[in-house]
């Protein structure tokens, strides 16, 4: 996504409440739709002003037309309609009750009012208080959401792609909603509402989903002839889609939220059936199609997350799992140029996710990027010690800072490599920092221990990249290092792996690479356990089989 321009935060959703407020429905949702012999559905109706009640009289006269025919002359007839008034009507007088019949004469009561109430808002006066009211309720709930972000969500408040993707989701089921309701298309719950929390849940948490959800259906509420029916639906709905799909990982978990979406909107609408009419006969058969067309749509989130991810650059897990298979391009490549380093990033990766599960980070995450984080080694495998062959060493061709550049280079030939497959952004962030802006030790200390008085050029053996600063990148920078140091130990004891994981994490904590990782030093000490657990359980000692003594093996 191009970057967005540098405004203030609150700009934005200045501007999309214009745009909402600009395109609002300038008459009120009709209180007043009813049918005559069926129940009355809504509350309570009370005048609430005085109002006289017309009565339309048809007469049918005949009128004689000049031109002549054969058989004479031609006659015309002519309907008018005429409005009488019936009687008047005091404001605060009963009209109709829940659940009453609506007879003829209550219809020309209800007619008589909206009628009444449409002349009132055609004048110049009541449309500057209907458009006041209307930007004034609008203008109060975005404020609610920009609050939101900025008091509870601080992290995501400073980011404009991230608000700008917010506003949008509130913005798009909005103006869809106007739209509809502007070109006469009543069928509201066609609109699949639910979409909203499935997908700022798969790119946020569950409580920016609901609160998005939540201020989008009150604006989309002050629109609909019946809000109160349709914001206990929605809330309903957003609660159901939000528990049952807790990390959208396979199309089948959407199916499935989409069936117990479908499934909660019958049971609302049943249970407002029985509590209006008392009556499951008045069942609307249109709405129960609405609802299965909204099921259909629902299904459509999958390609819109996609849609999501290329205009935002964002990553779901959806992709994260597609990403893992390493039956990949880019996955097999590397498993045939340097099988070393295939078998270091999976045991990389199986370090990570385990980290991952104990400080509330995304283990999916950790995997996918610890499978390419060693892309670039691919371009000169055999300089790297776990592809290296036995009794031929590269590097004692080479200078130590000639060394040190061959290493260094596959952090950007990893980006490179990436980019050319394709790869999303977050995933070549941990290519970028696996390493941060350390340096290549060995080398390093190799120089200095031969050159102790000669000056260093310490940009020949610093990495060129990025200290990470999430928990899911700076885990991996601290699993690739402890995966990587754990094969030059002599002995796998408890206190052997131990005292390697506290040298290796202290060392990048002392070098201040992990000074914008948002980890405390309970997560470090946690994820130190589990690394330690973890190499333990692969490096285990194995029983020796006994060989079988040559006297045996004659008699066999």
């Amino acid at each position: 996504m191009k970057k967005l321009p540098e405004l203030p935060v609150y700009l934005y959703f200045i501007i999309v409440t214009i745009v909402i407020i600009a395109l609002f429905p300038r008459k009120h949702a009709s209180e007043y739709v009813f049918e005559e012999g069926k129940p009355w559905k809504s509350g309570l109706i009370t005048a609430p002003f005085d109002f006289p009640v017309y009565q339309t009289q048809e007469r049918t006269d005949t009128v004689t037309t000049d031109s002549l025919t054969a058989s004479g002359e031609v006659y015309r007839y002519v309907v008018t309609r005429t409005d009488t008034v019936e009687q008047h009507i005091q404001a605060g007088e009963k009209i109709i009750d829940r659940g009453e019949i609506v007879n003829a004469y209550v219809g020309r009561l209800l007619s008589s009012m909206r009628r009444i109430e449409t002349s009132k808002s055609s004048t110049l006066m009541r449309r500057i208080g209907l458009m006041t009211g209307i930007s004034i309720l609008i203008a109060g709930l975005m404020a609610c959401l920009l609050l939101y972000l900025a008091f509870f969500r601080r992290k995501i408040y400073p980011k404009r792609k991230d608000v700008a993707f917010l506003l949008l989701m509130v913005a798009l089921f909005v103006i869809v909603t106007e739209l509809c309701l502007r070109s006469g298309f009543s069928y509201i719950y066609i609109i699949p509402y639910a979409i909203i929390p499935i997908v700022i849940r798969t790119f946020f948490e569950s409580r920016t989903a609901q609160m998005t959800h939540t201020i989008t259906v009150l604006i989309c509420s002050l629109m609909v002839a019946a809000p109160f029916e349709f914001l206990l639906m929605q809330f309903i709905v957003c609660a159901v889609a939000l528990y049952v799909l807790k990390d959208l990982t396979k199309r089948s978990e959407l199916i499935r939220c989409a069936i117990f979406i479908l499934a909660t909107y019958l049971v609302v609408y049943m249970g407002l059936l029985l509590y209006r009419d008392n009556d499951l006969t008045q069942i609307d058969w249109r709405l129960i199609l609405n609802f299965g067309v909204n099921f259909l749509f629902i299904l459509f989130t999958y390609p819109f997350i996609y849609i999501i991810e290329k205009i935002f650059g964002y990553i779901s897990n959806v992709t994260l799992v597609e990403l893992s298979d390493i039956n990949l391009p880019a996955l097999t490549e590397l498993s045939e140029k340097a099988p070393g380093t295939f078998q270091h990033s999976l045991q990389v990766s199986m370090l990570g996710t385990a980290a991952a599960a104990k400080v509330n980070a995304n283990p999916q995450l950790i995997r996918t990027g610890a499978l390419y984080h060693d892309l670039g080694k691919m371009e000169n495998p055999a300089y790297f010690t776990e592809n290296a062959m036995p009794g031929n060493n590269p590097h004692d061709r080479l200078s130590f800072e000639e060394s040190a550049r061959v290493i260094t280079k596959h952090v950007p030939d990893g980006v490179k490599i990436a980019r050319h497959y394709g790869i999303p952004e977050a995933i070549i962030k941990f290519i970028l920092t696996h390493h941060g802006t350390g340096k290549t030790r060995y080398f390093y200390n190799s120089f200095k221990n031969q050159h102790p008085d000669e000056p260093i050029d310490e940009e020949a053996f610093t990495y060129k990249g990025v200290n990470p600063d999430t928990k899911e990148t700076a885990i991996l920078m601290m699993a690739d290092a402890v995966e990587a140091s754990s094969r030059s130990l002599k002995e796998y004891t408890e206190e052997s792996i131990r005292n390697l994981v506290n040298r290796i994490i202290d060392g990048q904590i002392a070098e201040g690479l992990l000074n914008n990782a948002p980890l405390t030093f309970q997560n470090i000490s946690a994820i130190k356990n589990v690394f330690v657990e973890k190499l333990l359980s692969v490096y285990h000692s194995r029983i020796s089989y006994p060989e079988l003594n040559k006297n045996q093996e004659s008699k066999v």
